[in-house]
């Protein structure tokens, strides 16, 4: 059986796939698990081994139709359900399985503070995309592969330990999920332990800002490691603090 798992978009959004991702590849016999996403987001799922093969896109569905339907899938789980896979959905013509985004729902709860979405985790929302291939939640947590060599010593880095410092990803897509600087560094005041700001470059202008309050015990990683690096960087933290991002 040959599975093409599609979510294009964003970090925090893909890594949620990927409890899907592991019980369909350890639930279905004989089952060839292929992933779908966006060119940047490839290397959250490429050091996944539940996954056999990436498609990546820029934009358009076209630029890997003809390669997607060389590979005759026998089922599509469409983790998106959007305008594009819709599309995609239609000229595959494969058996497929969406899950429920509710967009209309969200809507109303941040238009209008009208909350009618449902008790239930998007994972489990997830989950009943492949609920007719019989395939279920295993209660575990997501995963998130990071590759080999991408590994970050912490101690040659910053000179702290494993489990001596406290992570502040002090990013977010849109400033209305991002916490203002004054917030940020009247928290960092507040924390006895070091301090490692991670981010994107897109980062580093708050992260210098930030740095010039605290000279010695906050260390700037914003814009200077590559995603799996920076998720090293947060798996060795004591505690992580964050905005609302992947």
């Amino acid at each position: 059986m040959k599975i093409l798992i599609v979510r294009f978009s964003s970090i925090g959004d893909i890594v949620l796939t990927s409890p899907v991702v592991r019980a369909v590849k350890e639930q279905l016999p004989n089952v060839e698990v292929h992933y779908l996403t966006k060119k940047r987001f490839a290397g959250i799922v490429e050091s996944n081994p539940h996954v056999r093969k990436i498609h990546t896109i820029e934009k358009s569905i076209s630029e890997v139709l003809p390669a997607l339907k060389a590979e005759n899938f026998d089922y599509l789980i469409d983790l998106h359900h959007n305008v594009r896979t819709l599309a995609l959905k239609k000229k595959l013509g494969c058996t497929a399985y969406s899950f429920q985004k509710l967009n209309w729902k969200k809507w109303l709860l941040v238009r209008f503070k009208i909350n009618r979405l449902p008790e239930m985790h998007v994972v489990d929302r997830y989950f009943g995309a492949v609920k007719p291939l019989g395939v279920h939640a295993d209660q575990l947590p997501g995963n998130y592969f990071i590759p080999s060599g991408q590994e970050v010593d912490v101690q040659k880095e910053f000179g702290l330990a494993p489990e001596s410092y406290l992570a502040f990803a002090i990013g977010a897509q849109f400033a209305t999920k991002r916490m203002p600087a004054e917030l940020l560094i009247e928290i960092i005041q507040a924390c006895k332990q070091p301090v490692v700001l991670v981010g994107g470059k897109e980062d580093s202008a708050l992260a210098t800002s930030i740095l010039q309050h605290f000279p010695s015990s906050v260390h700037n990683a914003c814009g200077q490691y590559s995603l799996a690096q920076s998720a090293s960087i947060v798996r060795q933290s004591a505690k992580v603090v964050t905005n609302d991002t992947g």
